[in-house]
């Protein structure tokens, strides 16, 4: 059992990692449309502060129907 718990952490941890250098990239792009700045390592950091919890979010939320399943049952629970 702990080798499918293992997996499945591996698993997660690969694509919010892939979720956080994808967002940063899709982020750089827009400042640098928006505002026509230079990248400086302030920009960069603010940049990555940004998409990691949109990444941990993506991750979560989107890309694990579970999760959702769960919340609802939830959230109906609350309403009764």
């Amino acid at each position: 059992m702990k080798k499918k718990n293992g997996k499945k952490l591996e698993v997660f941890l690969e694509f919010l990692i892939f979720g956080v250098v994808v967002g940063v990239f899709e982020d750089l792009i827009a400042v640098k449309f928006a505002t026509n700045e230079p990248f400086t390592w302030k920009i960069v950091g603010i940049v990555v502060l940004v998409a990691i919890p949109f990444a941990f979010l993506g991750e979560v939320i989107v890309d694990r129907s579970s999760f959702l399943y769960t919340l609802a049952k939830r959230l109906k629970r609350k309403k009764v």
